[in-house]
């Protein structure tokens, strides 16, 4: 469950703020996209792997 504690006086646009940051931060929303539909295991690996040479060719041409 998520808390935020609104002080007095407080605009409710920041406590909305906060709320949202904290319910992204949580990664629910990803969660469920990411459960609406099945991706072969061989699929998420290869995704995997793209992402880290991708990561490891932008840390090399940054040296």
């Amino acid at each position: 469950m998520i808390v935020v504690p609104v002080k007095e006086g407080e605009n409710i646009e920041k406590a909305l703020k906060k709320f949202k940051r904290k319910f992204e931060k949580t990664g629910v929303v990803k969660e469920v996209r990411a459960r609406q539909a099945f991706i072969k295991p061989s699929i998420s690996k290869r995704k995997q792997k793209l992402h880290a040479i991708y990561v490891q060719k932008l840390q090399q041409a940054e040296e």
